[in-house]
């Protein structure tokens, strides 16, 4: 009876920084071919020129909580009248920003507790001003 010899081949996959390797060979192939990589990949990181931070891609946008958007149209006076739970879940989706109406209501609501807005009327027909201003 004979035994087979050879082995099935050995699959690496490895990520260095954005670069990503797939290597594929045998065990006592993989030392000398990972040594190989890692030793080019080092040189030409050494080569090439270093990107200005001025040229970098900008960083991701940050997600803005529904409450600073609102503390944000405060800051710029925009509740020097007073506004509506309409008026500002339109101003807000003018903006870019899709909250839904009660996480503005309830952003609202935070906004009176924190002494930043006022509100008066009626319930479900409440306006916001601002208490202070910014």
């Amino acid at each position: 009876m004979t035994q087979n010899s050879t082995k099935p081949p050995i699959r690496l996959k490895m990520r260095i920084g954005e670069i990503e390797i797939e290597i594929e060979c045998q065990e006592d192939q993989l030392q000398s071919a990972v040594d190989r990589i890692l030793s080019t990949i080092t040189e030409k990181l050494k080569q090439a020129p270093t990107t200005p931070i001025a040229e970098r891609a900008p960083p991701p946008p940050r997600a803005e909580t529904c409450k600073s958007i609102i503390q944000k149209l405060w800051e710029e006076g925009w509740f020097k009248t007073p506004k509506t739970l309409s008026e500002v879940h339109t101003e807000m989706a003018k903006r870019g920003y899709h909250y839904d109406r009660t996480a503005v209501a309830h952003a609202l609501i935070d906004l009176v507790k924190d002494g930043i807005l006022t509100r008066d009327g009626k319930p479900r027909r409440y306006q916001y001003a601002q208490k202070r201003p910014p």
